[in-house]
């Protein structure tokens, strides 16, 4: 045997039996059969077997299954991105002549999709008020084939009641698909909503977000309990070709094992802060589900709120001391809920667009970018006109208290961030 083909088929197989806290990575596009009988045999879709690298290896069966356990889900597939999963979704379930509804408070990119390449494929959409049952059940329409929805909406946050929304698309007969990447699996339970088994029928995560935590892996996922509609998203997902890299779904496991600590308490940070601008005067409203005067406060208690002790108020609200502290393992001290680590704030409609955006570039340890649920904070103003239809239920509103800034909390010290955000307070305003 020459060298070269030594180097290629070398005899050495490592022993088994060695294991390590991190599952190893499998890296490969082919996969190598004993026999032509165990090739033609192999099975992939139920993942008792591999055949070739877009249909999965050891590592992205693991971090699928390990997703699906998290979400409360039987199956899951994985995609390169947040919004590829929205696209997949939709390629998999929509044909031309059917419509898919969307709330008015959707990821941006998602309505743009559908006005965009399933408009061209024949699919129409129409956008509903999720604050208003009475609105979706008079939008679902016999061609209705799927309803996406939001909790907490994006950029506004209000919290639908998704209990009611699921519940009548249920009764409609509507398929229904949750953006869960705010909740992560973590601040609720998509699938059992009313502890009796009542949920979504699909759920998608921008694994971009929590599920990485560090700002550097860009991936989604699909999941759900039906195995009629996972097996018409994993066919989609062969014919389309969507792959994901191994070094990035080992990225994604290694994360995983900190991800509720890390959610928590991005949570109690966030809620800290929210808490304290609310008494700035420059201030006109912080929307965060979690505060009374955010549309939808009801329905997020309803949803995500839970047994863990009320927060510790003094000198009219807030929480106690300069940051959080880590009590038990049920999460964070002074915290009921669940809540993610994303607000916004609205300043009052005296001040200028160029004072908000100095306020944007004055902070030090807030940095202007999108995504979030990283360790690092991020600021990003947003203009009102261009993301909320004028037919929204709080765009009228929203727009005459001011400009929109959009906060994401990440893991530094609370106090340093407050700092922060009061010292560009006084650059910007004052």
């Amino acid at each position: 045997m020459v060298t070269n083909t030594k180097l290629i088929h070398h005899h050495y197989s490592p022993p088994k039996g060695f294991k390590a806290p991190q599952e190893p990575t499998y890296q490969a596009s082919t996969v190598i059969f004993p026999s032509v009988s165990a090739m033609r045999s192999t099975e992939w879709k139920n993942k008792s077997g591999y055949t070739y690298g877009l249909h999965g290896t050891p590592t992205t069966f693991t971090l699928e299954e390990r997703l699906a356990s998290i979400e409360g889900a039987l199956h899951c597939q994985l995609v390169p991105s947040g919004l590829a999963a929205i696209a997949l979704v939709n390629l998999s379930l929509l044909r031309s002549g059917d419509e898919v509804l969307l709330p008015s408070n959707a990821y941006g990119p998602s309505t743009a999709l559908a006005q965009g390449e399933l408009a061209r494929y024949g699919i129409t959409h129409k956008v509903y008020d999720p604050m208003s049952l009475n609105d979706l059940a008079q939008k679902i329409s016999p061609q209705t084939r799927l309803v996406w929805l939001e909790a907490p909406g994006s950029v506004t946050m209000e919290f639908p009641d998704l209990l009611a929304l699921t519940e009548l698309c249920k009764e409609r007969g509507v398929t229904s698909a949750l953006d869960n990447t705010w909740g992560a699996g973590i601040a609720f339970n998509a699938f059992d909503l009313n502890g009796k088994g009542l949920g979504v029928d699909l759920t998608i995560q921008a694994l971009t977000k929590y599920a990485s935590g560090g700002g550097d892996v860009l991936m989604g996922c699909i999941c759900t309990r039906n195995p009629e509609l996972d097996n018409h998203i994993k066919l989609t997902h062969m014919r389309l070709g969507l792959g994901v890299g191994a070094a990035d779904v080992q990225a994604v496991l290694r994360s995983l094992p900190s991800m509720a600590l890390r959610y928590k308490a991005q949570d109690a940070s966030a809620r800290f802060l929210a808490n304290a601008l609310t008494s700035q005067s420059v201030v006109a409203q912080v929307l965060h589900p979690s505060l009374k005067e955010c549309p939808g406060h009801e329905h997020w208690q309803a949803c995500c709120a839970s047994s863990e002790p009320q927060a510790n108020e003094h000198q009219g609200g807030g929480y106690e001391g300069r940051g959080y502290e880590v009590s038990d393992s049920q999460g964070i001290q002074g915290i009921q809920g669940n809540a993610a680590s994303i607000f916004s704030v609205i300043f009052k409609p005296e001040f200028s667009q160029a004072q908000v955006d100095k306020f944007c570039d004055s902070l030090q340890y807030f940095k202007i970018g999108y995504s979030w649920g990283g360790p690092m904070s991020l600021v990003v103003p947003y203009d009102l006109d261009t993301i909320r239809p004028p037919q929204h239920s709080q765009h009228t509103t929203l727009l005459a208290r001011g400009r929109l800034v959009r906060l994401c909390i990440g893991l530094e010290d609370s106090a340093d961030l407050l700092d922060d955000l009061k010292r560009s307070i006084q650059t910007a305003f004052h």
